[in-house]
């Protein structure tokens, strides 16, 4: 079997072969072909199309004759190779070249030539040490060949994989930093805004969604939802603010202090909140469907509702401009 011929070889060969011949594109091939290979001293042209293509994943051709004539159609071999002629070491060197595709340098590049395909995977280090580019090769030299190919191929695979994952990651982060940056200027120019309007109980701040401004101490007429001219006023402000940034998402929040039961904080909020949106889309500052409206009651206090002043924060509505929406 195949263990017991391994055993025969060199120790570097024997590892390398082992864990090549258990790799996707040569357990196609059965046993006792792999086992026939590794007894050729000499391996034939033929017998390397049919291992080589099938390795690359070129062709699958289990006729060796057929593999042969599939290579030199494609001009994967030295021009005047026969079938059954040993192969030569830089006739390999360019079937094994073509097959699985190695770019090479210009001279490669302008001629496809057996010389230079020897050439460059001495240079790529896939033939290693000092070797004669007419040598006849054994089938264990042909296979060692295959898979120091497919792990080399393997290694610039992985690290061409490694550099985009991060350039994805570079790209990602740079974007994050922009569109942070981004939201800190519209803070600052929403803050500028509403310093120079004299409004002092409305800021805006970057959150993890966006853009978020804060109307805090809100009012309302009565025990109602009804908005009093004090209130619209500030969201008069708001809404061409909005007008300004249109194409982005808005989130409007209400919130309450710490007064009454939890399910009427929870109503108090969602109705304050619906009665900001609906200004909003009054004054044309954003359609119905581009506003989510929630109500949170208390449960996100942003100061201590024992204090006056306290309960004045707490009791507040928010509006995010939503950053990664379109």
């Amino acid at each position: 079997m195949i263990d017991t011929v391994l055993k025969k070889f060199h120790p570097l060969f024997s590892a390398i072969l082992f864990f090549g011949l258990l790799s996707a594109p040569l357990c196609a091939q059965t046993a006792a072909e792999l086992e026939e290979l590794l007894q050729t001293r000499a391996v034939t042209y033929a017998q390397a199309a049919r291992f080589v293509l099938e390795a690359a994943d070129a062709a699958s051709l289990k006729d060796q004759n057929l593999a042969f004539a599939f290579a030199a159609e494609q001009r994967w071999l030295p021009q005047k190779s026969v079938p059954c002629e040993p192969a030569k070491l830089d006739g390999v060197s360019l079937l094994l070249m073509r097959s699985f595709d190695v770019k090479g340098g210009v001279w490669y590049s302008l001629t496809k030539h057996h010389r230079y395909a020897y050439r460059e995977l001495v240079y790529q280090d896939i033939i290693q040490g000092r070797a004669d580019p007419k040598m006849t090769l054994s089938g264990e030299q042909l296979l060692f060949l295959i898979n120091r190919l497919l792990s080399v191929q393997e290694g610039i695979a992985s690290a061409a994989a490694e550099r985009a994952e991060r350039a994805e990651r570079e790209q990602l982060a740079a974007e994050q930093d922009e569109a942070h940056a981004r939201q800190l200027a519209l803070a600052e120019e929403i803050n500028n805004r509403f310093q120079a309007l004299g409004i002092t109980d409305a800021s805006a701040r970057v959150t993890d969604e966006g853009v978020t401004i804060s109307l805090s101490n809100i009012q309302s007429s009565g025990n109602s939802a009804d908005l009093p001219e004090t209130e619209k006023k500030k969201l008069q402000e708001i809404a061409q603010i909005l007008k300004t940034i249109s194409s982005r998402k808005i989130v409007v929040a209400g919130h309450t202090a710490q007064a009454g039961t939890e399910q009427s904080r929870v109503q108090a909020s969602r109705e304050r909140a619906q009665a900001a949106a609906d200004y909003l889309v009054s004054m044309d500052a954003r359609k119905a469907e581009e506003i989510e409206v929630y109500g949170y009651g208390s449960q996100q206090s942003i100061a201590d509702n024992r204090t006056p002043e306290g309960m004045a924060l707490n009791r507040r509505v928010e509006f995010t401009i939503v950053e990664d929406t379109p």
